[in-house]
């Protein structure tokens, strides 16, 4: 029995560390602390992770999965390219989720719940503009999922949850323009206002061009990404 305590506390304490690591490297590919098509040295990056190579090839390759990172044979893992190309791809199943979320959560969600999201970005809206950048683009990545959350599908608040993550470098780029905040902070209010009255055909067009808006801005938006990613 205590031996298999032993070995019970070593899974767990194995999986804890996996946990730790994946939360840590998703973070930097997330913001893009590889840089994009650059060979990851691996054992330069579990010395100072303080893991041993086993668990953080195990993390890398689930990185791969998600979508955050590249492996190529014999070269190994980099982070995504930031290309125009892809980045669109990422855009458009983002606007069809989005879209999708927006109408299931008008014909799903109770009353109280809308009101909580509602209430949800009362609250952030009053100090929306004067947040740092990435303060706003995890409230605004929050408002989403929270709305996804409403529709009542587990698949679709996953997805969504993992295009956000890849999509992060480029909206935390957008929120430092003031215009940008206002604009979200305003279209917010209209989208609520639309699931509010019931209305999906509003809903559903108001997040549409929520979006599609942002779609428009990408290619400014990527070039400088791409710029502040090679500026050192």
């Amino acid at each position: 029995m205590a031996k298999a305590n032993q070995v019970s506390g070593a899974e767990r304490k194995s999986g804890s560390s996996v946990d730790r690591i994946y939360e840590q490297i998703k973070l930097m590919a997330m913001n893009y602390k590889f840089r994009p098509g650059e060979p990851l040295n691996e054992v330069e990056l579990a010395a100072s992770l303080e893991v041993s190579r086993t668990p953080l090839r195990e993390v890398l390759n689930r990185l791969v999965a998600e979508g955050l990172l590249d492996f190529v044979p014999r070269k190994g893992f980099s982070c995504k390219p930031l290309d125009t190309k892809r980045v669109f791809d990422l855009y458009e199943i983002r606007c069809g989720l989005e879209m999708m979320s927006a109408r299931l959560a008008t014909e799903r969600a109770t009353d109280e719940e809308v009101q909580d999201l509602l209430q949800f970005w009362q609250d952030t809206a009053q100090s929306f503009n004067s947040l740092t950048p990435l303060e706003c683009a995890l409230c605004d990545e929050q408002f989403h999922e929270r709305l996804a959350q409403l529709a009542r599908n587990t698949e679709l608040l996953h997805t969504l949850k993992n295009i956000n993550a890849r999509a992060h470098y480029l909206r935390l780029i957008s929120m430092e323009e003031e215009s940008f905040r206002r604009n979200t902070c305003a279209e917010h209010f209209v989208i609520l206002q639309a699931i509010c009255d019931r209305n999906v055909e509003a809903a559903v067009r108001c997040m549409s061009a929520h979006v599609t808006l942002r779609q428009e801005q990408l290619v400014e938006v990527i070039k400088e990404g791409v710029a502040r990613l090679y500026m050192t």
